[in-house]
């Protein structure tokens, strides 16, 4: 059977006990030293991606709100354009209706004058053709009333022509 002896056991013992003192001095030490600043900066850089993923979603939110403004802003300006639009056509429609009732007013009044002036004239005219077949009515002497009838006639004939 395999036997060992007291003082490989006890070597043995100070050299593992030394092996595990050296590593863990020089070994362990910085290796955990290593494990627990990659720890810390993983920690830290899920806390900030966190941080960064709440700043987005208060950007994006921003961002809706200041889309629904802005769409909300857009209404208005058409709106208020719209309006604008129809209130100058509203002024135009009864500037023209004004003009044109205007101008209607104004040739009425047009022909009503020159209807005064046309019976006027023929008035005249009438007067003046009374008067000529007065005068020769006046001027001839007629024996019967078939002559005067025919005088009467042809005076108007050569009236008309004129």
């Amino acid at each position: 059977m395999l036997s060992a002896g007291l003082g490989t056991i006890f070597w043995t013992s100070v050299a593992f006990l030394s092996v595990l003192f050296l590593l863990k001095k020089m070994a362990w030490g910085p290796i955990l030293k290593s494990l627990k600043e990659r720890e810390d900066f993983i920690a830290d850089s899920i806390k900030s991606a966190e941080n960064a993923n709440e700043q987005l979603s208060l950007m994006k939110a921003d961002n809706e709100k200041l889309l629904a403004e802005a769409r909300a802003e857009r209404e208005k300006i058409l709106k208020e354009a719209r309006d604008m639009g129809e209130d100058i056509v509203a002024k135009a429609k009864k500037v023209s209706v004004e003009e044109q009732q205007r101008i209607m007013a104004k040739a009425k009044e047009e022909i009503e004058n020159e209807k005064t002036a046309a019976i006027a004239e023929l008035k005249t005219q009438v007067v003046s053709l009374s008067i000529q077949m007065a005068e020769t009515l006046l001027k001839k002497e007629f024996e019967n009333k078939e002559q005067q009838s025919k005088l009467v006639e042809d005076n108007l004939k050569t009236a008309a022509l004129n």
